[in-house]
């Protein structure tokens, strides 16, 4: 297969070529979750969109030729926050959390990533970057507390293509006595006797959270790499806080070469807010809707695209899926051709691609073998129709009445039909299609599937 990869490059602000560093090592970095509460539907987007570049980027150049990094961030201010708020120590809160997720992911069927490091587990190379940071005077330190100095770093406001005045006004920049200068970001903060805390040059204390991201990615992918993914919304200030702390500490001219960054996810047309109680878990999805009808839901639109989440998207995704799965047999999947893949390599269109997989089961429905692989193979490239036992465990739970009920109504229904009394049989139809069940004549049979 052609490797002809083209990404929209936050960094540049335009569509590239993907040229990795080393086509047999090639590195991709995604903020993962801070584990203070249940990640939520806009959490799942990015984690899905990126478990589609990591299948793709290993069919493009091999399954160990590729390493993708998801970080757990597991000492935060939010996280002590909320461990006080729920009177739940720290490990207790972040364990319940990070099962939670690593749950979701599941559900979501995301490949696990090569490496997903612990915030808490690189402390001390955090504390080695401060004091390098500090060596080179990019930082400074001010009653125990050390924040990176913006002004040393003259390449700050790229990533966002803003100047310090626009990144200054109406944005998320910490307030603090501390600093010299408002854009001035926390390295390093100390910790009450309360919270927790680690030894260090400047005093008992914890590493700020833009940190945690470039010291992980350093570890496993090397100071420089190829590809860093996230949310629109940690372009600023975490993304560029990384860019600038790693680039200075490690005294390169980039950090990671590309930037993609998928946008935000609304609720009926409305953000999601705590405030007007529209949150919607993952772990609450669970309850009720298929994992890969979420899946197929939130690779609809774009990726860069606004999506919004409503009960219309998810019936739409489940009827597909349900169309889809008349097609399924184990299968060994076949090498994807050009002009298949084609919409994937193009900035991971899959909106593009999902119309193609629709003309794909078009053909397989026609009775050729060769048209269903090839149907089969495509679904499983972005991680669609690998389970149908749980898509028809999903089905069956959704039906309203067992199947006692719905065969004593078939029969009731071909007794009715050879008495001609067709009115009667299209009620009881009627009544079954009511009950989440829909029927079909063939010849001398009738069958029956779940909605």
């Amino acid at each position: 297969m052609t490797k002809n990869l083209n990404f929209f490059n936050t960094l540049s602000n335009k569509k590239e070529k993907f040229i990795p560093l080393n086509n047999n090592k090639v590195g991709m970095y995604v903020c993962g979750p801070t584990v203070y509460d249940f990640p939520h539907i806009g959490n799942a987007r990015p984690l899905v969109i990126f478990d589609v570049l990591f299948r793709l980027l290993r069919n493009l150049y091999g399954e160990n030729k590729v390493t993708y990094v998801r970080n757990i961030t597991d000492i935060d201010d939010k996280i002590i926050e909320s461990s006080k708020k729920n009177k739940k120590t720290i490990k207790e809160l972040t364990e319940t959390i990070t099962k939670s997720f690593h749950e979701d992911c599941k559900y979501l069927n995301c490949l696990q990533p090569t490496f997903e490091p612990k915030a808490t587990e690189h402390i001390k190379e955090m504390i080695d970057m401060v004091t390098n940071l500090l060596k080179n005077n990019h930082a400074y330190e001010n009653e125990k507390h050390v924040y990176f100095s913006v002004s040393s770093f003259k390449k700050y406001g790229k990533l966002s293509n803003k100047n310090s005045d626009e990144l200054v006004s109406g944005s998320r920049v910490e307030i603090s006595k501390y600093k010299k200068d408002p854009l001035d970001f926390v390295l390093w903060k100390p910790s009450d006797e309360s919270d927790p805390g680690w030894d260090s040059p400047w005093g008992r204390g914890r590493p700020g959270w833009h940190l945690e991201c470039s010291v992980m990615s350093e570890k496993f992918l090397g100071k420089q790499f190829d590809i860093h993914g996230g949310g629109l919304d940690l372009v600023f200030p975490h993304h560029e806080n990384e860019i600038a702390q790693s680039c200075c500490a490690n005294k390169t001219e980039n950090f990671a070469n590309y930037w993609l960054h998928n946008g935000f996810v609304t609720f009926d047309k409305e953000k999601m807010s705590k405030s007007i109680g529209n949150i919607v878990t993952i772990s609450k999805l669970r309850e009720n809707i298929n994992g890969q009808a979420v899946r197929l839901a939130l690779l609809s639109s774009h990726y860069k695209q606004p999506l919004d989440w409503n009960e219309k998207l998810i019936k739409e995704s489940q009827n597909t899926l349900d169309k889809w799965y008349s097609q399924f047999e184990k299968i060994n999947s076949e090498e994807l051709t050009n002009d298949i893949i084609e919409p994937l390599q193009e900035d991971l269109n899959t909106p593009k691609y999902i119309a193609k997989l629709h003309s794909l089961y078009d053909e397989s429905s026609k009775g050729n073998k060769s048209s269903k692989v090839k149907f089969l193979s495509a679904c499983r490239q972005i991680g669609l129709l690998e389970d149908k036992e749980s898509w028809d465990s999903f089905k069956k739970s959704q039906a309203k009445v067992d199947e006692n009920f719905i065969n004593q109504k078939i029969k009731d229904r071909n007794e009715a039909r050879k008495k001609g009394n067709y009115k009667l049989a299209d009620t009881v139809r009627k009544e079954l299609e009511d009950n989440g069940v829909i029927i079909e004549d063939n010849q001398e049979t009738t069958t029956w599937k779940y909605k």
